[in-house]
This record gives structure tokens, sequence and C-alpha cells, in this order.
């Protein structure tokens, strides 16, 4: 089904993800296929069996850490390359390293793919940086105007308060946030002279992926090879631990002893949210763009037509429209896996959906 445009589309949305006619490539296709151009490395976005991949140098340890020996072919950003007559350039998203947005060009006419994207800073990866089209398809997680992130240095304050304040009554901070992009992005902003970094062995890989890649972070230790050791539970405390979510309420808890923990999320803004994680903290923190965030970066783009994909879809079509751009909603199947949405997004009735990928739900 193609993109409605009074031009030929350059972009066209089929079953097996978001094609480029002309160049005969998709861009992150949720089914394998001969040409992928990757935006960044989340499982959603990045699956396995394709041809060819064409992503970001910057990403390209993730990319490797994550998908294994894969055809790879990488590009700075903003370096050109022409496949079947169209122009492709990576540009910074700002979500995790290595994360781009696509820029796609043909007879002078720009289209420009976002993938997922943050325009908040982030010491972890390139900064975002709006790049001028024709043509902007934009995501949408949390595209609704209650979504508004604090400032960074608000947020860590938050987290190295409640972290110092468990260190000295002898208890562990066990922080649940997602193992690529989150846990790094905090890792590189919290205080490290409160205790001990351990991670959960899902975490450190990435790790040593973001170091390669030339990221500073702070020294971590694996929980695992500290109870190798034969350590008790008086070994961890004063620490923080990062864990994915998947860890909260497994045996693996159990080593901690008297633990308080706390979920990192841009979903532990709404009250139901952090009831349902059932954690003793929410911390509102996100890799995505918030609601001045979207706005903000759809402007700086210049487009006069905007699709808009994964998340809040009809919202932001809606306030995009009543503001004077041709704008529509497009679906794909991109989920959540780095903010584990609990909204799931609304189809678009005139539009038919493919079954979703278990990658990245």
């Amino acid at each position: 089904m193609p993109i409605a445009s009074a031009r030929p589309p350059l972009i066209v949305a089929r079953p097996k993800g978001l094609y480029c006619p002309v160049g005969d490539f998709y861009i992150d296709p949720w089914r394998p296929v001969p040409r992928a151009v990757i935006t960044h490395a989340h499982s959603d976005h990045a699956g396995i069996g394709n041809g060819h991949y064409l992503a970001t140098t910057a990403g390209e340890r993730v990319l490797r850490q994550r998908l294994g020996d894969i055809p790879l072919q990488t590009l700075d950003y903003g370096e050109p390359v022409t496949h079947n007559g169209v122009t492709i350039s990576l540009h910074p998203a700002g979500h995790v390293l290595g994360s781009a947005q696509v820029r796609i060009e043909v007879g002078g006419e720009v289209w420009v793919a976002s993938g997922d994207y943050k325009v908040e800073p982030d010491p972890t990866c390139a900064p975002f940086e709006p790049v001028r089209c024709d043509t902007f398809i934009t995501e949408s997680t949390f595209g609704l105007p209650v979504y508004r992130w604090q400032p960074a240095s608000e947020l860590f304050a938050e987290i190295n308060h409640w972290w110092r304040t468990n260190a000295a009554a002898g208890r562990v901070s066990v922080l649940f946030c997602y193992a690529f992009g989150k846990a790094q992005r905090i890792l590189s902003g919290v205080d490290a002279s409160i205790g001990p970094l351990l991670v959960h062995g899902a975490v450190e890989p990435l790790n040593a992926a973001y170091r390669d890649s030339g990221v500073m972070l702070p020294d971590t230790q694996r929980v695992a090879d500290i109870a190798l050791r034969g350590a008790d539970k008086s070994a961890y405390a004063g620490a923080l631990v990062l864990a994915p979510p998947s860890a909260s309420g497994s045996t693996w808890m159990r080593r901690f002893g008297d633990y308080a923990d706390a979920f990192a999320s841009g979903w532990m803004l709404l009250r139901g949210a952090r009831r349902r994680r059932g954690v003793e903290r929410g911390f509102v923190m996100s890799d995505h763009a918030d609601w001045p965030g979207l706005l903000w970066a759809i402007g700086e783009t210049g487009a006069q037509q905007v699709y808009v994909t994964h998340g809040q879809t009809g919202v932001l079509t809606r306030w995009l429209t009543e503001h004077g751009i041709d704008a529509h909603t497009f679906r794909t199947q991109y989920g959540d896996e780095d903010e584990g949405s609990p909204v799931p997004e609304a189809a678009p009735a005139n539009q038919q959906v493919a079954p979703r990928h278990e990658a990245g739900t």
C-alpha cells in the first residue's frame, strides 16, 4: 500500500516493512529482505536474516553484538551513498548509540524516516540532528501532551538521592531498565562515588560494546561474577544494580537480601503504570521524544507532509492536521522494546495490519 501523496511515493508500506521502490530496499524491515537500511539495533528495528545491512559506523559494535556476523555496510553520519539512483544518508537520531534517521533523495525530492528519536541531551550517543525534507516519517511513542520530560540534571539528582539513601541504610538499590541504551545512559549520569555499580548479565555485553565504541562509562561488575566468588548478601550492600525488567520478581533477586527497587521509563509518568510495575519508585526517563520534542523535531524538518507511525498516532496526526500540516497515520510493526509500552497502538480504521512479529514487542 503506497503512502498517499500527489507525487510518486519514495517509501511505501509492504508486508515486510517500509519499502523504497526506486532503490529496492527496506528500512527497518520486520521480516527478512534482500537489502535493509537499519536505524538502530533494538530488536523491533533490526532483525536477523536480511541479505545486506546498511547502518551507521557508530552503531556497528552494538549491532554486531546483537545480530552476530551479518553482511554489514556502514556509513558515517552524513556520508552519502547512491544505490539504484537513490541517494541515502544517515543522520543522528539521539535515541541510542548509533541510532539514525534515514534521508532518501531522488530527483531533488527528500524523504526522511526518523526511526526512534529523542531531542534531549544524552552523552552516550550523538545528538538529534534536524534534517530538512519534503516528507517526514515520525514516531509517536509518547505523542500525547501529558508527556513532558524533566531536565536530566533533575532526574539524576533524584536517582542519586534514592541510591544514596538506600546505601546509608545498608540496602541494595535495584533499578530496572532496558539493557540497551537506557542502562548505559543511567551509568553515564549517576554519581559513581556513592557505591559499587553492578549489572545483570544482559547489560554487561552492551556496556562492552559502548566502551569499545568510545563511550565513557564508569566501571561495572557483573552480579554473576560476585556470586561465583561465593560472596554473601553483605557484598551487595550499598550497590546500585541495573537489571532488565524481566529480572523483577525472579529468583535472581533473592541474593540481594534487603533491597529497594525502582523502574526507569517514560511510562512512569502515569500512576497506573507505576502501580502495575509493583516497584517502590518510578523514575521518568525515556529515550524517545516527549510531546514538545516531537513537535519541535517535526517543525525543524520543514516537511509539508508527515506520516506518524508507532505510538499515539491519532492525537499527533490530528494536532498536525489542525496546524496546517498534511499529516496521516502510518501503521508499522515497530514495538517498544526499550520502553515496554503498556498502551497498545490503536489500528487506523482504513489500514490493514499484518501480524506483529515477536521480536521487540
